[in-house]
């Protein structure tokens, strides 16, 4: 239990995680564009990339918080974009468009496919105290300002309001916590915990709190069990953590769609 005791740390900072980004995936799922954050994490880490192949690997923070508002301007747009073309469409382009120039970008570096490989994975195992320090500060400061607006943001992610200074303040907070996510957890584990544990709770109620607490408490269960294992047998962490959360979903998926399939017999 000694040894385990230095997963404190990470489990924290996964518990940090989970709790902003659960709330983000309600708003995602509400919105019906459910590879935004996606597509948003990836446009960010080419600002990363871009410091990188500038030789700033120590301003990367400053480049993905650039790319980072951009990426807020671009989607704070995307009900007028609507009107032309189907919104997803123009999301899974813009997801291609950063993809690839990440990769183009980080092909000129040394070491761009290990790079590639961090911004992906990230390494939530190896967080430090001044990194909880920093995230609890910043998403404490984004959870009180989506909070304080939780109506205004709920009635635009419904389609019940439109405005685009407001569209722009939720993808601005939206992406700024992202662009401290990804450089601790990396992408793929950043959007398993925005859309797995939302949708584990909207498939088991209807209730907003409780769809909330429910995707807390799976994805809370997800991690810690991912980080045993992960230590255990020295396996990828993120990637751990993403297959446990698939695995709770189907295993829920399934049990809902029996439970409901013994409903109409």
């Amino acid at each position: 239990m000694e040894n385990l005791s230095f997963l404190m740390v990470p489990f924290i900072g996964c518990v940090l995680l989970i709790l902003l980004h659960t709330y983000f995936g309600v708003h995602v799922l509400e919105r019906g564009i459910i590879f935004v954050d996606l597509t948003l994490a990836q446009f960010i880490s080419v600002g990363a990339a871009t410091a990188i192949f500038l030789g700033n690997e120590a301003s990367q923070s400053i480049y993905a918080l650039v790319f980072a508002v951009i990426g807020a301007l671009i989607l704070a747009f995307s009900k007028r974009i609507s009107k032309f073309v189907y919104i997803e469409a123009f999301i899974g382009v813009l997801y291609i468009f950063s993809f690839a120039t990440s990769i183009l970008i980080l092909d000129r570096t040394p070491h761009g496919l290990e790079e590639l490989k961090n911004i992906l994975n990230g390494n939530i195992l190896w967080i430090t105290g001044k990194d909880l320090i920093t995230m609890f500060t910043l998403y404490t400061i984004i959870g009180v300002f989506q909070f304080v607006y939780r109506k205004k943001f709920m009635a635009l992610s419904q389609g019940e309001h439109s405005s685009f200074i407001w569209e722009f303040l939720f993808f601005l907070s939206f992406a700024v916590m992202l662009v401290n996510s990804i450089k601790i957890a990396g992408i793929l584990q950043v959007f398993s915990f925005l859309i797995i544990p939302a949708l584990i709770g909207k498939i088991t109620t209807k209730n907003p709190v409780q769809i909330l607490l429910r995707g807390w408490l799976v994805g809370i269960i997800a991690s810690i069990t991912g980080m045993i294992v992960s230590y255990k047998f020295d396996i990828s962490t993120s990637s751990l953590i993403v297959a446990f959360l698939s695995i709770i979903f189907f295993i829920i998926l399934g049990i809902r769609m029996k439970q409901k399939y013994v409903c109409n017999q």
